[in-house]
């Protein structure tokens, strides 16, 4: 099986077996409590089967509807905010050309996003995209009444059934949505709009895996069959594996609360290729909401690298001694290209001619992280073999079942997020929502 690996070597000096073996019981506790469902958050566990329970019918169901919107929508609008939309746009760009607005013969919609943000130039600006192209729309959210998609729905259902009719409108939008309540399950019926349900017991930032992420994949012409596999695989793995060495999710959880107790504060997940930019948008999201609380957790923080090393990789280098590194590393890239040569070599790089893009990269990669250690920065890796939808399946699914065993260990509920509704309230005070004046 092409598997994700965890290296530790880099550790040594921060940490030794002696700290692995002292958590290694309380891991495997809090491993327990997730399995068994006998901790807080237990009624939103259901993402832990997903590869494996999730009906046939429904990946059907998707597919079908990928074939019938494709053939009439050159882009395709995701609304949601949070775990909404944020899994689905990792895997996207993670998969997608850099440069996919600007491939001509594209077979699968351009994916768009609204929802995530209250930019009045970012609307203006998308409105004026969906003026000129042919599009289909998918929104996201369990209530319908969360602020950011609900502005981005009302906006965007009004062009589109200006543009098309309301008829020809409502067969251009899905609904992903609870099964029987809330305000968005009711604006479905009433508009008879093709629907599919978020399930009751899996948070947004862990519905991934559900028609939350796996619609907008599919619509960007990914094979979401493999991206189960990948998860279904990960999940065997993290389940039916005791040991640490055998174990990828128990160590990194392991590695991350021993150095959490040793005063490493922060997390930055570090990428050397740009198209995982959004895993780590969507790994921050995943952590620092199930983590952050009661006082508690990891700041999660993220760079691009080699870019950022010319900016904050100065504080990382020499700043306060308060974070430890994850570097995501790939094993294999996609794509060859090699360096010219140049008979006057004025930029003095010749040296590196007959060596890959990737072969160079690497070496900053090591290079970056031999210097970080001599700063004192504990560096962890986790190496992936390529960028496919089976091995970001396989990712998913790590930092997902990580993510439970890491918070149980920490004794916090890495299932709620109860300091998201207080900006909320300020928000509808200040707006003049009716009930919130007084408060």
């Amino acid at each position: 099986m092409r598997t994700i690996n965890l290296f530790t070597e880099h550790l040594s000096r921060f940490m030794g077996a002696d700290d692995l073996k002292a958590i290694h019981s309380e891991v495997l506790s809090a491993k327990k409590t997730l399995l068994e469902g006998s901790g807080k958050g237990n009624d939103f566990l259901g993402w832990i089967n997903l590869p494996v329970d999730l009906s046939a019918d429904i990946v059907k169901g998707i597919k079908e509807d990928v074939e019938r919107l494709t053939s009439k929508s050159k882009v395709f609008v995701v609304i949601g905010i949070g775990g909404s939309y944020l899994g689905a746009r990792a895997v996207i760009e993670s998969l997608q050309s850099e440069f996919a607005a600007m491939e001509p013969d594209r077979k699968s919609p351009l994916i768009l996003y609204a929802g995530h943000t209250l930019s009045e130039d970012y609307y203006y600006q998308l409105m004026q995209v969906l003026d000129r192209e042919d599009y289909s729309v998918a929104v996201i959210s369990k209530s319908g009444t969360t602020t950011e998609p609900a502005v981005a729905f009302r906006i965007i259902k009004s062009h589109i059934e200006n543009k098309y009719g309301k008829e020809e409108a409502a067969k251009r939008i899905i609904a992903i949505t609870d099964a029987r309540k809330g305000a968005l399950h009711e604006i479905a019926v009433q508009e008879g709009y093709r629907m599919y349900v978020i399930p009751d017991n899996v948070g947004g930032r862990f519905s991934v895996l559900t028609p939350v992420g796996l619609l907008p994949i599919a619509m960007s012409g990914y094979d979401i069959d493999k991206l189960l596999q990948g998860a279904k695989d990960m999940r065997e793995m993290c389940i039916n594996n005791e040991e640490l060495d055998d174990n990828p999710a128990l160590l990194y959880a392991a590695v991350r609360n021993v150095l959490y107790r040793k005063g490493r504060k922060v997390e930055i997940l570090e990428n050397f290729v740009p198209q995982l930019k959004y895993i780590s948008e969507w790994w921050k999201q995943l952590y620092g909401e199930s983590e952050g609380k009661d006082g508690k957790g990891i700041l999660p923080h993220s760079l691009s690298f080699t870019t950022d090393l010319h900016s904050m990789g100065q504080y990382v280098q020499e700043g306060e001694r308060l974070m430890f590194e994850t570097v995501l590393s790939v094993a294999g890239p996609r794509h060859h290209v090699e360096i010219p040569a140049d008979e006057q070599n004025l930029d003095g790089i010749n040296y590196l001619l007959g060596k890959t893009l990737t072969e160079i990269n690497r070496n900053a990669e090591l290079g970056t992280i031999l210097a970080h250690v001599d700063g004192n920065v504990p560096v962890l890796r986790i190496e992936i073999p390529g960028i496919d939808e089976y091995v970001l399946g396989q990712l998913i699914y790590f930092f997902e079942f990580a993510c439970g065993v890491s918070g149980y260990t920490l004794k916090v509920n890495p299932f709620d997020q109860p300091g998201v509704e207080a900006y909320k309230k300020n928000m509808f005070r200040l707006l003049g929502k009716p009930g919130y004046a007084e408060k």
